[in-house]
């Protein structure tokens, strides 16, 4: 059958591959299954029910919740209908869901948990419009999603001719979902895709997935564009969708499922890597060198490039007696991991393949639906986002930034003309904010062009690409570059404190927490080491002069970080205004300060 309609995947997938585990969900310590056949039957009741609420094409509905199988049935029994799906995050604030619900007209709020209805059950607009929220659990929430289900099995007979006719009338044009993006300034803005959109990138992305994948494990947030699609493409290949507790418990639902593939982002390969090290690094004799000899070698790994006669063989040597226990830690089943979001550190992309555990980097925006290009297996090129897809038209603009055009471009965003006006051009191509280099059909990303400043010496700085440099050591967590109009580059690192402190308690340095450890002598000399080495890796106008060490670990909870990990640049450089100007206060180019 042809897919035009992102509801036509689950109905491909029982026609070509029906299975008794499509989704599947850990919950009270157990795994629960649900067939595809079960999974179409709850859609249909779903979409029956919301018929008998009197829901119409076009309105829409904002979930908020966990990935879970549920997520699927509300998904698709809201898109066969003509229903707009709103998905956010599950970890905004109370005024963030407020102007979310209020901006895109939501008449129905769904969400998973206590934690989720805590969270949006304070906004005013809920009052305001009597607006009603169902909960996937049993919360405070008045309602509960099953009654929407109960419903609509009780009345799906008489239902049944309007939803044949609402199916029908939804075009691939329509618009399937508005996604807020995240941001890491500004208002969220609620980008419009269609059907077409999800369906083409979709489609686009099979050639990527290798052949023996037939599970997956899911734990990146189903309201993310990129998790979202592919949990369209593992069930219109057939392929089993595990969703995982949570990141915490990643690692040990991995070992339960022993999937063939997931997607993630830097930073949780960057733990991973991190672990591994200090495993390592706690070996005795021979071991030790042993370990620390493969790494070496993992390092001069490029994929797209067959290795001399001397790397291939010392790698089969690493790979029987190190790398294997990498790839059991992950299931020992492993085919490919795709990772986005962010910059993967070209050190972890040729680490991790030489120990075949293929990790292919790829590229999109929301914008996009999302995937503009990716790595492929036995052609991955470190340092890059890959090749184009298909469906991807790209050039680079006279200063730098990327541009695409293609099937998969949203159709806009939704009550905002101008910004819509501001990001597409009169001649259709979408301006992405982000600066690259396209060799071939090869794209290397280099920053972000809003990023960019420039030092009162002229010199323009990424400061994406000395981040990514830096957070090659393992002593630093999350780093941010600062030096706009100055003369040096400097930069906030706030540390990775579980090897800080591991390394701290080798070196017989006692501390009370981690304030009074970043304030130590030998730490500070230990950071103005590492940034001292990797220094030579970065062009010397971009190189970085001065440091501040802060206690506080950044990440969404506490506003540093987007909810997708990328830098809250805006708010770090107001949270630690005091510290930066006292950076450039001196009149000497070199040294550190811990605050």
């Amino acid at each position: 059958m042809e897919i035009k309609r992102t509801f036509e995947f689950i109905e491909y997938a029982i026609e070509n591959y029906p299975k008794e585990d499509a989704f599947s969900v850990k919950r009270n310590g157990k795994w629960e299954k649900f067939s595809s056949q079960t999974i179409k039957q709850k859609i249909d009741f779903f979409s029956s029910g919301l018929i008998s609420l009197g829901f119409k094409k076009g309105d829409k509905i904002l979930t908020i919740a966990n990935n879970r199988p549920e997520w699927n049935v509300a998904d698709i029994g809201m898109s066969q209908i003509g229903v707009i799906h709103v998905p956010v995050y599950p970890t905004m604030g109370t005024s963030e869901y407020d102007h979310i619900i209020r901006h895109s007209d939501a008449k129905l709020v769904i969400v998973a948990k206590q934690e989720h209805y805590k969270r949006i059950s304070g906004a005013d607009i809920l009052k305001e419009q009597n607006i009603r929220i169902y909960s996937y659990d049993k919360t405070e929430a008045p309602n509960l999603f099953n009654e929407i289900l109960k419903t609509g099995e009780e009345e799906f007979e008489q239902n049944a001719g309007k939803l044949q006719q609402l199916r029908a009338d939804v075009t691939e044009n329509d618009v399937c979902s508005i996604i807020y993006t995240s941001g890491t300034t500004g208002t969220p803005k609620g980008v419009m895709l269609t059907h077409k959109n999800f369906v083409t990138n979709v489609l686009a992305q099979v050639c990527v997935v290798p052949e023996g994948v037939h599970k997956a494990i899911s734990f990146l947030p189903l309201n993310h564009v990129y998790e979202r699609s592919l949990n369209f493409l593992f069930t219109y290949l057939g392929i089993s969708i595990y969703y995982a507790e949570s990141a915490d418990t990643l690692v040990e639902n991995i070992q339960e499922v022993r999937p063939e593939t997931f997607a993630t982002v830097p930073r949780l390969l960057e733990k991973i890597y991190d672990k591994i090290y200090e495993k390592g690094r706690d070996m005795k004799g021979i071991k030790k060198g042993i370990f620390f000899s493969s790494l070496r070698s993992a390092q001069k790994y490029e994929g797209n490039k067959s290795p001399g006669l001397f790397l291939k063989a010392k790698l089969a040597f690493d790979n029987k007696v190190v790398f294997d226990k990498w790839r059991e830690a992950l299931g020992g089943n492993i085919k490919i991991i795709v990772s986005g979001g962010a910059a993967l550190q070209p050190r972890l992309a040729r680490v991790f393949n030489a120990a075949k555990i293929p990790v292919c980097e790829g590229y999109g925006l929301t914008e996009t639906s999302p995937v503009i290009s990716v790595n492929r297996i036995n052609d991955i090129h470190p340092g890059t986002v890959g090749k184009l897809l298909e469906t991807s038209e790209v050039k680079i603009a006279k200063d730098g930034e990327i541009l695409y055009k293609g099937p998969c471009l949203m159709k806009g965003y939704y009550k905002d003309r101008d910004r819509t006006e501001d990001a597409i051009d009169e001649e259709g191509w979408f301006h992405t904010g982000d600066m690259g280099e396209l060799n071939g059909d090869i794209l290397k990303i280099t920053g972000r062009k809003k990023e960019l400043f420039k030092l009162s010496t002229g010199k323009y700085v990424a400061p994406q690409l000395v981040e990514n440099i830096m957070k090659e050591s393992q002593f630093i967590d999350q780093l941010m570059i600062v030096g706009e109009n100055e003369r040096f580059c400097s930069a906030l690192i706030s540390p990775n404190f579980d090897y800080l402190q591991k390394w701290a308690a080798l070196h017989d340095i006692s501390f009370k927490n981690n304030s009074d450890l970043i304030r130590n002598k030998q730490v500070i000399d230990k950071y103005d080491e590492e940034i001292t080495e990797l220094n030579f890796d970065v062009e010397d106008a971009m190189s970085i002069k001065k440091f501040a060490l802060v206690c506080e670990e950044w990440g969404p909870d506490t506003g540093e970080l987007s909810p997708t990990l990328k830098l809250k640049r805006k708010f770090l450089s107001d949270k630690y205004k005091s510290r930066i100007n006292w950076l450039y206060e001196k009149s000497d180019d070199e040294g550190y300060i811990i605050t």
